[in-house]
């Protein structure tokens, strides 16, 4: 078994205060051989609404990765060699969840801090705003606007010198959530995967119904007039009415385009072998891509968001996966896509991105989801929910 060496950075917790504004460890601090390219930054924000938000920088071989811990743990970005992965949001700044007001706007005020490339939904609730059994439901959950906790960087010391950064967050609200969430990323210097293993832990004595969907958004350059999405599955819808216009043209990328505005369809998609499905978008040249892969037992649906408008307002697709839709709670339940978690129970879920860069694993990643479409998709014209 693999030796490893931990190094926390715990901004607060049950037993103890420690408010790391800095930090900078390099290989050689990690115990590593001088030429293993594994290099971590911590930060601190200041200015604007970014004031207090802590982001860790992490390099793994040719990969660095953008994490914000004051946000639930979102990657804002990824880069590997020159390729970034991520996309160009309004809002620059890494807001810290003090200045978000989810309720503003009729509950649209989780905007005011999106960028991120990974944007987790939930968990007491995801999708969009509206009221549910009385209770007014705000987009997307609460749990993106959170800071974690007991954030830890665990490196192995021996081959293949895997790198996991570890945190904590806590959604919880007397008499209704006792939910904490396990977040775990992990990546290898010589592969080109980021891996995503969350555990939702119920703590309550008591069943609850939970949602997640994990928001994972792509902008240019591999979005781009030309660039197409590839995903196995047996079922696609239209979201809304508007969004019918554009379904034979689901998996197709425009230029960006003014006056777009977003549409959306929901996937049902198929899984391998072992349990995972797939979603590929590449360039025009088909020479960079991202490949998105879940568990679909606990992620069973799949939400294509496309919101080809302008570069200004925000140029970028989502490939979300998801144990529901994104349709507000109360349209789900006869969907049969609102869970319900045990007490003193745990639900995992898998996500891994593969940041592909080479012409060979792009074809791969085609083949293998050609192969699991072993019959045609059928396109339906008719919205799952009348809205």
């Amino acid at each position: 078994m693999s030796t490893t060496s931990e190094f926390r950075f715990t901004f607060t917790s049950h037993t103890q205060h420690t408010d790391l504004s800095s930090a900078h460890l390099t290989a050689e601090d990690m115990g590593l051989p001088a030429d293993i390219n594994i290099e971590c930054k911590l930060q601190t924000l200041r200015g604007g609404k970014q004031q207090g938000s802590k982001l860790i920088t992490l390099t793994v071989g040719d990969k660095t990765l953008r994490v914000v811990p004051t946000r639930a743990m979102a990657i804002l970005d990824a880069t590997r060699g020159e390729l970034r992965y991520g996309w160009d949001s309004p809002v620059k700044e890494v807001v810290h969840p003090s200045f978000i007001n989810q309720e503003a706007s009729g509950g649209l005020g989780w905007l005011d801090g999106f960028n991120e490339m990974v944007a987790r939904c939930g968990y007491q609730w995801a999708g969009h705003p509206g009221e549910d059994n009385g209770e007014m439901l705000t987009l997307h959950g609460r749990i993106q606007n959170t800071p974690a906790d007991d954030v830890v960087l665990i490196v192995e010391q021996e081959p293949p010198y895997r790198v996991t950064l570890k945190g904590r967050v806590d959604e919880k609200r007397f008499k209704f959530t006792n939910f904490e969430v396990h977040t775990e990323l992990s990546l290898t210097p010589d592969e080109p995967y980021i891996h995503i293993k969350d555990t939702l832990h119920n703590l309550s004595n008591y069943d609850n119904t939970y949602q997640a969907i994990y928001h994972n958004n792509f902008g240019s350059p591999i979005l781009e007039q030309g660039a197409t999405l590839h995903v196995a599955g047996t079922q696609v819808s239209p979201f809304n009415e508007y969004a019918i216009q554009g379904l034979h043209e689901w998996d197709q990328m425009p230029a960006p385009t003014e006056g777009f505005d977003e549409m959306v369809f929901n996937v049902l998609a198929l899984e391998d072998e072992d349990g995972m499905s797939h979603a590929l978008m590449k360039n025009a040249a088909g020479d960079a891509a991202i490949e998105v892969s879940w568990s679909n037992s606990t992620l069973p649906v799949l939400t294509i968001w496309k919101n080809t408008d302008t570069v200004e307002q925000g140029y970028v697709v989502g490939i979300e996966p998801g144990t529901s839709f994104a349709y507000n709670r109360k349209h789900q339940r006869d969907l049969g896509l609102v869970p319900t978690i045990k007490g003193k129970s745990s639900k995992t879920f898998h996500v891994r991105f593969g940041l592909l860069t080479d012409n060979e694993a792009i074809d791969a990643s085609q083949a293998k989801i050609e192969a699991i479409q072993r019959t045609p998709m059928l396109l339906s014209n008719n919205p799952l929910v009348q809205l």
